[in-house]
């Protein structure tokens, strides 16, 4: 889960933040970015210097730069909470992350000039008109500068801070239990077929990478991915001549010393004397005549394939004659 925070100076952003840190959430900031960029120039660090900074950086690398960056630390099995998105082309690029929502964290302007002024930051504006007019600029900005007013119309959710703490943690309470109800996750082909794709990075092949996982019950029974057989030297080590030999595709087949994927996956099950009958074979290609013989005879009932294997027809009629299921998953 990503949750985006937005709003006005002295809002309440940073409480919301550490209260979602204490769910565990990992905590980023987009001003972070820019806080980098003007220490590394040795420059005060201002809020007139943090603003025009940020600006410059939209305007060299793009008005997404700052969540792009920030994007590039995230993890999928994480939850994080990213603070400070004022520009609106940030929420896009947030948005093409999974699970992302946007909150708007607001307060009466004279509430948070007060707050701002109790913080005692250094840069922050001590006369409230000061304050009035930097935050101005802030909501009314061009493509590559701040826009809070564009930015807070996009968010999922608005939040008021203007009382007690407790009063502002109910508030995002409901929204993380909204929000849970609407996370998705992949289904079981997705599921299956992603952790094929990380299978097939074992192959030591040089030609292609290519892997399979056997499932029953929803349950993963077997894996096999491409290259030379055990004990032997690996393909990328030069064990097979024909991959090393660069031959041309559909040639020299008699040289090919490397198992396939589906073909490793059904003889490892064979090793460790476990049964395929009507097991499902998840493969990052459509499997090859001899794979296909072997997923027959050893009772696997469906094939799931990702890319097309450029000779697959007589393998698909030999499925059909046996009655064994073959769908496509394309994945990117």
């Amino acid at each position: 889960m990503l949750i985006g925070l937005t709003g006005r100076n002295a809002s309440g952003k940073g409480e919301v933040a550490k209260y979602l840190e204490k769910k565990s959430f990992y905590y980023y900031s987009l001003s972070d970015v820019i806080r980098d960029e003007v220490r590394k120039r040795s420059l005060p660090m201002t809020r007139e210097t943090l603003i025009s900074t940020g600006n410059e950086l939209r305007e060299k690398a793009g008005p997404a730069v700052l969540a792009q960056r920030i994007l590039a630390k995230v993890e999928d099995d994480k939850n994080y909470v990213i603070d400070s998105i004022r520009n609106p082309s940030e929420v896009e690029a947030l948005r093409g992350a999974k699970n992302f929502k946007l909150i708007n964290v607001d307060a009466p302007i004279r509430l948070r000039f007060e707050r701002l002024r109790q913080r005692g930051r250094e840069g922050d504006p001590t006369a409230f008109e000061h304050f009035v007019e930097l935050e101005q600029r802030e909501m009314e900005g061009g493509e590559n500068a701040q826009n809070l007013r564009k930015v807070g119309e996009m968010a999922d959710f608005t939040v008021v801070n203007d009382g007690a703490f407790e009063k502002l943690y109910e508030q995002i309470d409901h929204i993380f239990q909204q929000t849970l109800k609407q996370i998705t996750r992949p289904g079981w082909d997705q599921y299956f077929m992603d952790i094929a794709k990380v299978a097939a990075s074992r192959s030591n092949c040089v030609r292609r990478k290519v892997a399979a996982v056997i499932v029953r019950d929803k349950r993963i029974i077997s894996t096999g991915y491409n290259g030379t057989p055990r004990g032997t030297k690996n393909c990328n080590e030069g064990g097979c001549p024909r991959c090393n030999g660069r031959a041309t595709s559909g040639t020299a087949l008699d040289e090919c010393l490397c198992s396939h994927g589906e073909e490793n996956a059904i003889v490892q099950a064979s090793f460790h004397g476990v049964s395929l009958k009507d097991g499902i074979i998840y493969t990052t290609f459509a499997p090859c005549l001899m794979c296909a013989k072997m997923i027959i005879n050893s009772g696997i009932r469906e094939v799931v394939y990702n890319m097309d294997y450029p000779l697959n027809d007589t393998s698909f009629n030999l499925f059909r004659q046996a009655g064994v299921l073959v769908r496509q998953l394309k994945v990117e």
